[in-house]
């Protein structure tokens, strides 16, 4: 029996994929069919302190090929109190309890962030609700006039310590895990920088999640010779199978350079079975899925597990930690055992067309012969020849 399940920042999820923050976590409705899919938990919209529209339309975009996405949204959520309230939750969670809700903040300034966890801390001492864990969103890149918090190294410190101050996090234990959702860093002293920070403050930070989208890429409209996107330019956020190779460097360096106390997800390009077996062998402890969720549906879910599974079958895992961090050096045998596979697939591949075409060959003969004696009935039934 393979085990997909895992225990992130102490929460145990039912399965170690799920949703990332974002596409389609807008409304319980929305999040309800991510609760009833094999999801491991259920992570709620980026909520600012008040309900807002987000960027103008369109501010969306998919590559025909479906390998890249662009969005500028701008944040559009309902506001805090409406992701915290016990009858969303409920309306969410529905027939699966066991699962874990969690909420996603990105204030608009660090007072807003500070007041959001006051506002989750209190709701969680009333105990009318279970929120299992909290999000910081450090990574947003299209809020108009708005750094990228994770990428001004400064100010990424002095957020940390105005949170690290809340009484949520003063205690010997922090009232809730806090996880942290990453920018994508392309250099290496730029991990090393934010994965300091970050375990400086590992008494609080549960997780970290990498990637959020690359920013700033730009999509052309080219009949049009305009951007395909009407905020900041056309400059958005890229999303999809395009960034999954930075997405996996990200994941890798994160989990060498953090604490690990300090659990890593990732994300960024997971479209497959495959792609969250990879993420999860660079180190990742669970894995989140956004861009496909947001094609493909709620249904992702099932599909991306199912694959998963069959694959840590083929590879004789039983369960998550049998590889996770496990991704080796290059090596000659590797290259080997690589070229075998391929070969062993291509054959397969190959057989497989074989018999294909036999079976319809077989059965192009059938259907002449039946066509041959139903022409031989017709011709005797008119007359034209007799039997």
């Amino acid at each position: 029996m393979v085990d997909i399940s895992v225990t992130l920042a102490g929460v145990p999820l039912t399965s170690c994929v799920y949703n990332a923050s974002g596409p389609r976590t807008g409304s319980s409705a929305a999040m309800s069919k991510i609760a009833k899919s094999a999801s491991g938990g259920v992570l709620a919209k980026s909520a600012t302190i008040a309900s807002q529209k987000g960027n103008d339309l369109p501010r969306t975009w998919h590559e025909d090929n479906g390998k890249a996405s662009l969005n500028s949204e701008g944040l559009p959520n309902s506001g805090i109190d409406y992701y915290i309230d016990p009858q969303t939750i409920s309306e969410t969670m529905g027939e699966s309890p066991a699962k874990p809700y969690m909420v996603s903040i990105s204030g608009k300034n660090i007072a807003d962030n500070l007041q959001m966890l006051q506002k989750i801390s209190s709701t969680i001492e009333s105990g009318s609700v279970n929120i299992a864990a909290v999000e910081l969103n450090l990574a947003c890149p299209n809020i108009v006039g708005k750094p990228t918090i994770g990428y001004d190294f400064e100010q990424m410190e002095d957020v940390m310590k105005q949170v690290a101050s809340l009484p949520c996090f003063s205690g010997s234990k922090p009232l809730f895990p806090l996880g942290v959702k990453m920018p994508p860093y392309f250099d290496r002293p730029h991990f090393e920088m934010a994965a300091a920070i970050l375990n400086k403050y590992k008494h609080i930070v549960s997780y970290a999640a990498s990637i959020n989208t690359i920013g700033n890429a730009l999509a052309i409209d080219y009949h049009a010779e305009m951007p395909v996107i009407r905020a900041k330019g056309g400059f958005a956020g890229l999303s999809g199978p395009a960034v999954k190779y930075t997405a996996l460097a990200n994941v890798k360096q994160m989990r060498e350079l953090l604490d690990n106390s300090i659990d890593v997800v990732g994300a960024g390009g997971v479209q497959t079975g495959r792609d969250a077996f990879e993420m999860i062998l660079c180190g990742a402890t669970a894995v989140q899925v956004g861009t496909c969720h947001w094609t493909e549906g709620p249904g992702c879910f099932d599909r991306i597990c199912d694959e998963l599974k069959a694959i840590m079958k083929d590879k004789g895992y039983g369960n998550v930690e049998d590889f996770r961090g496990k991704l080796k050096e290059w090596s000659k045998e590797g290259v080997a055992l690589s070229r075998q596979m391929k070969m062993k697939s291509k054959k397969s591949d190959t057989s497989g067309d074989v018999q294909l075409k036999a079976s319809n060959n077989n059965s192009s003969l059938i259907i002449a012969i039946l066509f041959a004696i139903i022409a031989v009935l017709l011709a005797d039934k008119l007359n034209i020849v007799s039997l």
